[in-house]
């Protein structure tokens, strides 16, 4: 085992990165590379930002990972006939030789993130090559997949994270020296991060790579639903075929370590004042009456001490914790790790959501999961819902839990920062 982090692959093949023609947008055809860009698909905040990402640019990556048609065949449709439109009119244009792409992010705020985007092998979980931590929704993996069999293509990377051994390895090495290089392209997105894109296509560094890490294994930081996507996807193809691989971005914590934030929850039919009326008994809840930034720091400091929520949508806030030990022993499963039994989004969902709220997790017609704080108040005030703010979960409980093979109640972490999506394609038929 590796103890700083990822076990090493106990199995013969570890992971195998290979180099891609990556399909990136035409400078000269859009009117900026940021104003195409967008956050991961499950990132965006619907309806609000996709509008904005729609207006932004006729040629925004969002209509490709997230059309909009009455049906879910027509959606697909309608993307898989804007990509090859794109394709033929040269808005996005293939490099011309396959390369593994460096991609840098950084902020204002002296975040660095560097890593490699390259097409990886899609292992069987019984290799343990790449270890998910998360539970996935089948209707979401169904849906992504109808998306790329409709387009043919992996449409952005998902966010995979490796323990390399803290020495400047040929990967380190590689990724530093491309990054002292004039980019292929640059842009600075509304978010205030800062982009960068290399490509490396010589043979002799791309064989020290893979050989490099074909030694380990790598953690999904973000992107369940897709790598299990890439998984349905290959079942379906005859080997060898290109659905034998998976758009990634491959970061080595140790040199970059990544931020872990949480995901919250918006409960759509469950008004705030009989959310907080059923709890009666269950948990102690506190009404706060200061602002948002003052109300997570409260919650930080009570998840201290044990599980803790943050409940908004009626103008004030609702502090709830210390669940009764009876509740938690009837409701949560025996059935996993301590450290399992004890996660907020476990108790969430095994107690509050089944037991107390009698809310469905199962569809978004109950339950939206969002990223962004401010965003996921703003929508249960002006909905009716309940915002749920969630306290994020220390990495090591998650690094731990997957090495065991336990994997979280869904949307439990959000790693980051996420790659752009936008900036590298990658088209199965190229």
């Amino acid at each position: 085992m590796n103890t700083a982090g990822h076990p090493e692959a106990t199995a013969r093949r570890g992971l195998e990165l290979t180099p891609f023609r990556g399909l990136r947008y035409d400078p000269d055809r859009v009117g900026s590379l940021a104003a195409v860009t967008s956050p991961p698909y499950d990132v965006v905040v619907r309806p609000d930002g996709l509008l904005h990402l729609e207006s932004a640019d006729p040629h925004n990556i969002v209509r490709l990972i997230l059309p909009q048609a009455a049906t879910p065949e027509a959606r697909n449709d309608q993307a898989a006939r804007t990509l090859r439109r794109w394709m033929t009119e040269g808005v996005l244009i293939a490099d011309p030789e396959p390369g593994l792409y460096v991609y840098e992010q950084r902020d204002g705020a002296g975040m660095l993130q560097r890593g490699i985007i390259g097409a990886l092998r899609v292992s069987d979980p019984s290799e343990q090559v790449v270890l998910p931590h998360e539970d996935v929704m089948p209707h979401v993996v169904a849906d992504r997949a109808a998306l790329m069999r409709a387009t043919s293509a992996n449409l952005e990377p998902l966010l995979l994270t490796y323990r390399g051994d803290g020495a400047t390895t040929a990967t380190t090495s590689l990724v530093e020296r491309t990054a002292e290089q004039p980019p292929l392209l640059a842009t600075t997105t509304e978010d205030g991060f800062h982009h960068r894109l290399w490509s490396v296509t010589e043979p002799a560094e791309l064989d020290r790579v893979r050989s490099e890490l074909a030694r380990h294994q790598a953690l999904i930081a973000d992107g369940h639903h897709r790598w299990a996507t890439y998984r349905t996807l290959r079942a379906e193809h005859p080997s060898p075929s290109p659905w034998d691989h998976g758009l990634v971005l491959l970061v080595d914590t140790v040199r970059y370590p990544l931020r872990v934030r949480a995901i919250h929850r918006l409960l759509h039919d469950l008004p705030v004042r009989d959310a907080v009326a059923a709890l009666d008994g269950h948990f102690r809840v506190r009404r706060l009456e200061t602002p948002l930034a003052e109300s997570m720091h409260a919650l930080a400091r009570t998840a201290e001490a044990g599980n803790a929520f943050l409940l908004a949508g009626d103008g004030a806030f609702h502090l709830v914790d210390r669940p009764d030990p009876g509740l938690l022993a009837r409701t949560v499963p025996t059935d996993r790790p301590e450290a399992w039994r004890a996660l907020d989004a476990t108790v969430l969902h095994a107690t509050l959501l089944t037991h107390v709220w009698h809310v469905p997790d199962d569809s978004a017609a109950h339950v939206s999961y969002i990223h962004d704080t401010a965003a996921t108040v703003a929508k249960a005030e002006r909905d009716g819902g309940t915002a749920v703010l969630m306290h994020p979960v220390r990495e090591e409980v998650v690094r731990e839990l997957a090495r065991q093979g336990v994997t979280m109640p869904r949307k439990s972490t959000s790693f980051g920062p996420k790659p752009a999506s936008g900036l590298v394609l990658r088209a199965l038929d190229l």
